[in-house]
């Protein structure tokens, strides 16, 4: 049977131990969506909430998120994060906000996490400032598409 890496050997939780891991250059993207009504699509896209610009405030909170990841997932370890971009791509043909994080550091351990935080904060926040418009937005299809770095080597999710 495989060992669990953050399990000791008395079964008891621990952040694993990168201290002998060689530091490299390590990226991670990922992406989610916000799927909406039109006219909620609208209001974002023509910057008339009410509540201020969407995307940008969600661009901030995703950094911040990106840069608080292991304040919020017990065995993240705490990362010099050198890099984060969220760019959003409006989807007219579905009323959909489509986010992408990209984050990167040169460090022991990498950064997978920190983008998927980054994504589902920037969601959230989008639905926080629109949900007075739209109850029923969807946050979806959060996933990593592609991490390179580290001894495990490069990921690339293959589009269906």
């Amino acid at each position: 049977m495989a060992k669990f890496t953050h399990i000791d050997d008395e079964g008891r939780v621990r952040m694993v131990d990168v201290t002998d891991k060689n530091p490299t250059v390590r990226e991670a993207v990922a992406e989610g969506s916000v799927f909406m009504n039109f006219e909620t699509f609208d209001l974002i896209r023509n910057q008339k909430v009410k509540k201020g610009n969407v995307l940008e405030t969600a661009r901030i909170a995703g950094i911040l998120a990106a840069k608080k990841t292991s304040e919020l997932i017990p065995m993240c370890h705490p990362l010099n994060i050198t890099h984060v971009q969220l760019d959003f791509v409006p989807d007219f043909a579905n009323s959909c906000i489509g986010i992408k994080a990209t984050v990167r550091t040169i460090d022991q351990t990498g950064v997978e996490m920190e983008a998927l935080t980054a994504v589902s904060v920037a969601a959230l926040t989008i639905y926080d400032m629109c949900k007075s418009y739209d109850k029923e937005m969807t946050i979806s299809k959060i996933q990593l598409l592609k991490k390179t770095g580290g001894k495990s080597g490069a990921f690339e999710r293959i589009q269906k």
